[in-house]
């Protein structure tokens, strides 16, 4: 799946250790469908060549106003006509001052005040240049024109130091530039999604998993900020990266047992859909051994279990109607081994809740592939088999029409 298919994207580098990222951002960009224009400043050029960025673009670099190879020799006006975005990495302190005060003597400021299309930075600078009072009204300014500013982030810096200036990396910048272009479907919403396995303990080392990876609930958190939503991750135990993190929008707690789960879940009160994704473990041990329990030749232990909390219905019981409309809106996911759409509409309707995904196939554990079965009150739909991540988008989709 290619995020970026069509999309025009004016690469913009202004002068910057943090430059020597930028042919990586120009790949991800391209491998994701985007064609690539770059313009650079005088100053960029004494960290990257614009040699460098024509051969991995394909596209002539553009350095000067002056650019004879425009036939009307206005490269401030032709370049941006047909661009979807401008995005400038690294956008450096002296940029960011001169674009907020709508100053242009150069090819790359002059053409950011041309433009009929949106404009996102990069910012990348020393933590003190970023700190300065001047660079802050810079970045408030800004954003109040309508400039998207994608970080920085706080991290080790070229100087030596660490604290905030450091630019996002290429892949961070890829995703947020992705995100910019989803539709804001659901803008101002707040979103709880529950994802990943629970591990219940047998004694300190061993316990009760299963094979959930947390991809599709990852790929639904990053969906929905994609869509504008503020997002809340509960996640069981594993190894993914929270998704759009440099965003701000989207804030992780790590459980682990299913009574973990449901305590963070039911913490939770103000939000306006919920996804309960998690593949929760319906039962747990009742009395966990402190000390690992050793083996005692072909003796096996006798294990007690107990019925955990059901966190998918105890929130159903909070559910309120606001316009004739529930809030939360609950999503269930079910994954079965046989007749996946009666047993999963049988769940839906003893929950009490307005729609249920089920997994169609085993083998979609631990893969970046998914189909899904959605069943509402109304009967149910089969998707393609597609990406995650395309899954998730589409399921947004239909539950923000629900709300």
């Amino acid at each position: 799946m290619q995020s970026l298919l069509n999309k025009k994207i004016v690469l913009g580098v202004s002068g910057g250790i943090a430059a020597y990222k930028t042919p990586e951002l120009a790949r991800l960009l391209m491998q994701e469908g985007a064609s690539v224009q770059v313009v650079m400043t005088g100053a960029a050029q004494q960290f990257v060549t614009p040699v460098t960025m024509q051969a991995l673009t394909g596209n002539p670099v553009y350095v000067s106003q002056w650019d004879a190879r425009i036939p009307n020799n206005m490269a401030h006006i032709d370049l941006s006509r047909s661009a979807d975005a401008i995005l400038i990495a690294p956008a450096s302190a002296d940029l960011m001052a001169k674009l907020s005060l709508g100053l242009a003597d150069d090819l790359l400021s002059t053409l950011c005040l041309a433009r009929d299309c949106p404009l996102l930075l990069a910012p990348a600078m020393n933590r003190q240049m970023w700190e300065h009072a001047a660079t802050q009204r810079s970045a408030i300014g800004l954003q109040e024109d309508g400039v998207g500013l994608l970080g920085p982030a706080s991290g080790f810096q070229a100087c030596g130091e660490t604290g905030m200036g450091r630019m996002l990396e290429p892949t961070e910048i890829t995703d947020q530039l992705i995100a910019f272009f989803q539709k804001k479907l659901l803008a101002g919403k707040k979103v709880l999604i529950t994802a990943g396995p629970t591990f219940e303990a047998i004694d300190p080392v061993r316990g009760i998993t299963n094979h959930s990876s947390g991809k599709m609930g990852f790929a639904i958190a990053r969906a929905a900020i994609e869509a504008g939503a503020e997002v809340q991750l509960i996640a069981g135990p594993c190894h993914l990266e929270t998704p759009l993190a440099a965003t701000g929008k989207i804030t992780r707690t790590n459980v682990v047992s299913a009574k973990e789960m449901h305590a963070a879940t039911l913490q939770s009160t103000d939000y306006d859909i919920f996804f309960a994704v998690a593949a929760v473990a319906d039962w747990g041990i009742a009395k966990p051994s402190k000390e690992k329990i050793k083996r005692q030749g072909n003796k096996t232990p006798a294990l007690e279990f107990i019925a955990n909390p059901d966190i998918l219905l105890d929130v159903a019981k909070t559910v309120k109607t606001k316009a004739g409309k529930p809030i939360p809106y609950c999503v269930g996911f079910a994954a079965e081994s046989t007749d996946l759409e009666v047993h999963a509409n049988e769940k839906r309707k003893r929950k009490g809740i307005p729609m249920i995904v089920g997994n169609i196939g085993h083998e979609t554990f631990g893969s970046d592939l998914n189909q899904l079965l959605i069943i509402d009150e109304r009967g149910s739909k089969k998707t393609a088999k597609a990406e995650k991540l395309q899954l998730a988008r589409q399921l947004i989709q239909i539950v923000a029409k629900k709300i």
